[in-house]
């Protein structure tokens, strides 16, 4: 192989399989497509070792993929049911998988998807040691850490989270500038422990050109976390994320330097007015890199209700710029989510997605809201659920309350406006209450 990563292919000229098959996607030139994973822009996660993927392209002027976390916790350990919710994830159009298991026998789960998974797949190595090592925090080693990640390529795993903008500096900038939710990242607050506890630099951000050789190795693409990102609206914008982000525009260079693919992960808790600003700032910090988002949430006050809060900043992220979304479902800030607030995210997720991807312009997005409208016009009830984001959720809702007349609904029975002006324009007399 004439090439250790996509980008380095990209920038040699040599058009991959993978390139292939996401140009074919995304309606768009292999040479455009190649030209902008050699600038960085656009990317393919694909580990070389996660033989069963089906590759995407994550750049904001492709599609936008949305993200699932799942994986087991001390309180939720049943592999089968996040088994279950891989399965569900696929089927209903979730692009990537990330794994946050901090639990029971994690690399069990990871080989599981890895191997069996056709999303690409994404985790925390930092979760994993504090699992793996079974021992107290500050007595894990730098050595210790760096052995997590590559173990973490060596699995196959096409994405990591490393949490290497939280140095020393920023950490310092964080006690100089007090929030009211503090760190709320939990690899970050991992880190930020095991700094002050032991005295030491962030073992990632100290070997972060050994984190870099084992990214070029199995061409695993580096996700940039987001240690400080805003977990209240209060704490949006300030002093530490954008410290964090200044750093990570500096990392983002030096990884494209070894050829090595990089996505930078952002906010977060927003007001919804500072969205659009956010994804300037990071556009111009980290040079166009993929924004990857987890929302962001718009009010703190829904729980139970956060994959709305994150479907309304989602959708103003991605329009602005963001090319990846992380789900939130239902259950954050309250538990493990189960398969049903699985579902509720992922859609809530994918309407972000969609309708970010039509005022983005992308190829094709609007033509299939066009197709939903055509079908709605010529009352065409099978193929408006054919073409439904959710299919069984319309069937059910229209099975529940069935109308008089199969041509309408329960709402405007006769009263149907579609109805009723596809018959005056065919020159039919409409009588609506004697019908």
């Amino acid at each position: 192989m004439d090439y250790a990563t996509q980008m380095e292919a990209a920038r040699k000229g040599i058009l991959t399989e993978e390139m292939r098959i996401v140009a074919g996607k995304e309606k768009l030139s292999e040479e455009l497509l190649m030209r902008l994973m050699a600038e960085g822009k656009i990317i393919i996660p694909c580990n070389k070792l996660h033989k069963s993927l089906v590759p995407n392209g994550l750049g904001s002027m492709l599609k936008t993929k949305v993200n699932v976390n799942l994986g087991t916790s001390r309180d939720m350990t049943d592999l089968e049911m996040e088994y279950e919710k891989v399965r569900s994830a696929v089927n209903m159009g979730a692009e990537a998988i990330m794994d946050l298991s901090s639990f029971g026998d994690t690399r069990k789960f990871r080989r599981y998807l890895t191997q069996n998974c056709p999303a690409m797949i994404g985790t925390v190595p930092i979760y994993d040691a504090v699992v793996s090592y079974h021992k107290p925090l500050m007595k894990i080693t730098s050595r210790e850490w760096m052995d997590i990640v590559r173990m973490h390529a060596e699995d196959g795993v096409d994405f990591m989270t490393i949490h290497c903008g939280i140095n020393r500096e920023t950490a310092h900038k964080f006690k100089k500038n007090k929030r009211l939710t503090n760190i709320v990242s939990r690899g970050g607050s991992i880190l930020f422990a095991w700094m002050e506890m032991t005295g030491e630099e962030n073992p990632f951000y100290a070997h972060f050109d050994e984190i870099l050789d084992i990214c070029r190795e199995y061409d695993v693409t580096l996700s940039l976390g987001d240690a400080c990102r805003p977990g209240c609206l209060a704490d949006a914008s300030d002093a530490s994320q954008i410290e964090e982000l200044i750093t990570l525009g500096e990392l983002t260079k030096r990884a494209w330097e070894e050829a090595v693919q990089v996505m930078v992960e952002g906010p977060g808790h927003m007001p919804l007015n500072q969205i659009a600003a956010n994804m300037e700032i990071q556009k111009t910090l980290c040079h166009g890199a993929p924004f990857y988002v987890l929302g962001p949430i718009v009010t703190d006050v829904a729980p139970g209700y956060d994959h709305i809060t994150a479907a309304i900043g989602g959708a103003a992220a991605a329009a602005a710029g963001a090319a990846f979304l992380c789900y939130v479902t239902p259950a954050e800030h309250l538990r493990l989510p189960d398969l049903a607030d699985v579902k509720e995210g992922i859609i809530a997720a994918r309407i972000a997605a969609h309708a970010a991807d039509i005022a983005k312009g992308v190829p094709e997005a609007m033509s299939w809201d066009n197709s939903m409208s055509e079908a709605r016009k010529r009352l065409d009830w099978n193929e408006m659920f054919r073409l439904a984001m959710d299919p069984e959720k319309a069937v059910n809702y229209r099975e529940a309350s069935r109308p008089e007349k199969e041509d309408t609904c329960s709402m405007c029975g006769n009263f149907c406006a579609v109805k009723n002006m596809n018959r005056i324009l065919d020159g039919e007399i409409v009588s609506i209450f004697e019908e």
